[in-house]
Order: C-alpha cells, then sequence, then structure tokens
C-alpha cells in the first residue's frame, strides 16, 4: 500500500508542476503544491524502505520532472503555447532627422525627468539630464537617440 502512495505522489507532484508551468505561469499553488507532493514521496520512500529505495525514488523525481516538461514544450500540444514571432519592426527615425545637438527648443511639459519637447517644429520624447524642467522653459539638446532626445534647461546667464 505504501509503494501505491508513493506513485500516486508522484504522479500528482509531477502533473502538478506540469499545470503549473504549462497553463499557470509563476510561483502558484499549483507548483508549490507539486514540490510538496514530490517531497513526500520522496521523504516517504526513505522513511518506509530505506536509503536505497530513498535514493532511487530521489533520482526519478529528479530526472522525471525536467524531462516531463522538456518532453511537453515540444510535443504538438506544447509548441502550441510557445510564442514564436519574432519582432522585426523598427523605431521610426524620421522625426529626429533634423535634430543635432546643440538646437534648442521648448519645452511641451513638464519634464519629470522625461516629457514633451518641440525643437526645430518637430514634437518629440525629451529627458533631462536628472533635473525637473517646467513647462515652456527652453532647451538644449545634448544627444539625439531614435525617438528620443536628452535635454538641458538653458540657464539665463
Amino acid at each position: 500500500m505504501t509503494i501505491l502512495a508513493i506513485i500516486v505522489l508522484i504522479i500528482l507532484g509531477l502533473l502538478l508542476l506540469l499545470l503549473e508551468f504549462a497553463v499557470v505561469p509563476g510561483v502558484t499553488i499549483a507548483g508549490i503544491g507539486g514540490f510538496l507532493l514530490l517531497a513526500g514521496s520522496v521523504y516517504l520512500a526513505f522513511a518506509q524502505f530505506g536509503m536505497g529505495a530513498g535514493i532511487i525514488t530521489l533520482v526519478f523525481v529528479l530526472t522525471a520532472a525536467p524531462l516531463m516538461v522538456v518532453y511537453f514544450f515540444r510535443s504538438k500540444a506544447g509548441r502550441k503555447m510557445v510564442l514564436e514571432t519574432n519582432i522585426d519592426a523598427k523605431v521610426d527615425t524620421t522625426e529626429t532627422d533634423n535634430i543635432h545637438p546643440g538646437d534648442v527648443g521648448l519645452t511641451l511639459g513638464r519634464l519629470a525627468p522625461i516629457g514633451k519637447v518641440r525643437i526645430n517644429d518637430v514634437t518629440i520624447e525629451g529627458h533631462s539630464t536628472g533635473s525637473f524642467i517646467d513647462h515652456n522653459k527652453p532647451i538644449r539638446v545634448l544627444k539625439v537617440f531614435p525617438g528620443k532626445v536628452i535635454v538641458e534647461l538653458i540657464k539665463n546667464e
């Protein structure tokens, strides 16, 4: 009867771990329960049948769990669950083609430290160098990246 209990605990533990990886990603009750059932089966094997059976059960559990997950995700059902598309879109850089370091402009909103700026009649995302810059203040471009610029406040000297 104890052998049957160990086998049932292993099967339920493996099923809960598979459920954890396939259906409910993250650390949930299914994963914790599967781990506890597998640990319980190993403990029961050590307690009831001694060192030899316990080690055999431990080795089986430690090899069967990863192999089952790998086999599942390589199966037809598992491949349907895996995202295999590649994103090949590019950021539109045409708006930053006319902006160069040293250009001046105005903030359209508060940069805290990110906001909208207008430079050379182009509205773009601006990043301040760390300080907040209020609305409608003059700014100077330090660096230009695709889709954004790094700016600093032009102080009245």
